[in-house]
């Protein structure tokens, strides 16, 4: 049996900031706002999908919060069904497995 049997979801590929086997993912199902309400318009957009600008746009947000902030911004975009820039991921990536060391 499989993860995606059991959780009923396809692996989001971010194992680093990934809360689905967190204790938090079980009580944390309200959204939090990390001054990116507009970020909401590319709900259910494809992660590969965003241009160069949109891209910018999520940046912009992440490099404006605090490091500690950043693996409840990706739960937040999460519950939200906003996908994370394919681009970002790596940097999101590294953010938080500092965090974590």
């Amino acid at each position: 049996m499989t993860e995606e049997d059991i959780l009923g979801t396809e692996c989001c590929g971010m194992h680093e900031v990934c809360e689905k086997e967190s204790l938090l993912a079980a009580v944390s199902k309200e959204v939090e706002y990390y001054e990116d309400e507009e970020l909401d318009r590319f709900r259910g957009r494809d992660g590969a999908e965003y241009s160069s600008d949109e891209i910018e746009e999520f940046r912009y947000v992440l490099e404006t919060m605090r490091e500690d902030e950043v693996a409840g911004w990706c739960r937040s975009l999460q519950l939200r069904g906003v996908a994370l820039p394919e681009a970002l991921k790596d940097e999101v990536i590294m953010i938080v497995g500092e965090l974590r060391q």
